[in-house]
């Protein structure tokens, strides 16, 4: 294991479910003064979504950002921000649109979840997308997956590994044996599908949240 990985500080959570992570965002927020939180989209997170906003916390100085949506009109039931809108519409959270090409607010806590191809955000193993990672790349991208999926056949905006690691925290949340077999290969550098690539090049602790189902 890389330096890099081991500086990260990798945590795997004792329990996984969604009051946990809940619960383990409004630390990030009451005790670490984090006020910025980069979350994903799709179905995982709006259980989470749904026990965090119940929860009494500084709303009106909170910002949600995307780590990824698809390019589809906000209410259209593919729209990550439109999940988004809709969980925490009794809230006053500011939440952030991303828009290709924009640099968007450094996040305090940045929380991916991840495929069973290994992909993170909108990063995937082989996608079409502009080169990252240099001075001049974007912070957000466009990106197709490729190939594109028969259940989701859209192209993506997606925060680039610059912007992911960019932070003070990082929590992944998957679901799944498959899915910690692919996480823990990914520790070992057994493999450099994304999730690895993001393992290795974070300096910030990383809490791992895994459950079976």
């Amino acid at each position: 294991m890389s330096d890099a990985a081991t500086s990260a500080n990798i945590t795997w959570a004792d329990h996984a479910d969604a009051a946990a992570v809940a619960a383990h965002l409004a630390t990030a927020i009451e005790q670490h003064g984090a006020r910025l939180l980069a979350v994903p989209g799709g179905s995982t997170p709006v259980a989470i979504f749904d026990k965090l906003s119940t929860i009494d916390l500084p709303w009106n100085d909170l910002s949600l950002m995307l780590t990824d949506d698809r390019i589809v009109a906000e209410d259209h039931e593919a729209s990550n921000f439109g999940k988004l809108t809709r969980a925490f519409a009794d809230s006053d959270a500011k939440l952030i649109d991303l828009t290709e090409g924009m640099t968007p607010p450094r996040a305090d806590l940045v929380w991916v979840g991840m495929g069973a191809d290994g992909h993170i955000a909108s990063l995937f193993p082989t996608m079409k997308a502009p080169v990252q990672g240099d001075e001049t790349s974007p912070l957000v991208v466009r990106t197709v997956p490729d190939p594109l999926p028969s259940e989701a056949p859209f192209e993506r905006l997606s925060l680039n590994m610059a912007a992911l690691i960019d932070t003070n925290a990082i929590i992944i949340v998957v679901r799944g044996a498959d899915k910690k077999t692919i996480l823990e290969q990914a520790i070992k550098e057994e493999h450099d599908l994304p999730i690895a690539k993001l393992i290795k090049a974070a300096s910030c602790p990383i809490t791992i949240f895994w459950s079976e189902s």
